[in-house]
């Protein structure tokens, strides 16, 4: 039987810091208040142990103010390595030249299409904003690239060469370029940055991107690591490709989910973190949580706390 932990009261006052609060929510014993402060208990942990640390999310969160929770972690240098997936690139250079706006999920989709706006779940996001301002901007950018670099990129390289020539510190892709934290994106053909890609190449067909460089890198990256944490927002393609390439070491020594899907369908993105541990890609000695909640809400409390 495991030793009797009593629960506490929580005790917030107007000067409770956010890192005073999570830290309680351990002690406090609330449903998915207690994991957040595991989780919080488990990458501080990492972070202070020397790990190799992972982060790995889906873009959708990008076109919300949660940008600004991951930029201040890489500007921190939190992770070592960032795996994502294609609109992660599209939303943050999109919105360091335009801006985004609050919307509403009940709102009218054909009268929004009318309108040229587009809508990420209660994010408005109008034609000239995306699409069109990373059309206007992506393809001289890589004209200068290609001219200054060469013409064969693996994804790494090409997101940092595009984050050193932003002049914006709010960016992820910014910071990402200062610290040299790579950022690895599997599906890079998917998403408005993978097409404007594809568009550059019907002129300039020597163009290429090279996937296996970053597989190169991944692989070093892994077998080099003596420990090896993650912090994984969602599914997509970087959830997997995250767990998969830590299985080669053994798995992952600590390991943090934050989901709102459901494991009964069988999705990666549900999966909890034990299911991982069934095919070595988290230790079975590893410390992990999984998290239940909208990550726009645990993402700037659990990260918050650590700041």
């Amino acid at each position: 039987m495991e030793e009797k932990k009593i629960v506490h009261d929580l005790e917030i006052t107007g000067d409770t810091t956010i890192s005073e609060m999570v830290s309680k929510y351990y002690d406090s014993g609330g449903f998915v208040a207690k994991k957040v402060g595991s989780a919080s208990k488990i990458l501080g942990d990492m972070f202070s142990e020397g790990s190799t640390n992972f982060l790995s999310f889906p873009a959708c969160i990008v076109s919300t103010g949660t940008r600004g929770v991951i930029k201040e972690a890489l500007k921190r240098e939190m992770f070592d390595v960032v795996i994502t997936t294609c609109g992660t690139l599209d939303h943050d250079l999109a919105r360091v030249w335009e801006n985004y706006y609050h919307g509403r999920f009940d709102a009218d989709d054909s009268e929004l299409h009318q309108q040229q706006i587009n809508r990420l779940g209660n994010i408005f996001i109008p034609n000239s904003s995306y699409g069109e301002v990373l059309e206007k901007n992506m393809q001289p950018l890589l004209e200068e690239i290609v001219d200054e670099k060469g013409d064969s990129f693996s994804t790494k390289e090409i997101i940092w060469e595009f984050g050193k020539r932003i002049d914006d510190e709010d960016s992820i892709l910014y910071w990402a370029a200062e610290n040299k934290i790579p950022i690895y994106v599997p599906g890079i053909t998917d998403g408005a940055f993978g097409f404007q890609l594809w568009m550059y190449w019907q002129n300039n067909r020597n163009f290429n991107m090279d996937l296996m460089k970053d597989q190169q890198d991944l692989s070093d990256t892994i077998f080099s690591a003596e420990e090896s944490g993650a912090l994984i927002v969602g599914g997509g393609i970087s959830k997997p490709h995250t767990i998969w390439w830590n299985q080669f070491r053994d798995g992952l020594d600590r390991a943090v989910y934050i989901t709102t899907a459901v494991e009964y369908d069988g999705s990666l993105s549900g999966a909890r973190a034990e299911e991982a541990v069934s095919w070595g890609k988290i230790s079975e000695e590893a410390d992990h949580c999984t998290v239940h909640g909208d990550a726009t809400v645990m993402l700037p409390l659990i990260l918050g706390s650590l700041f």
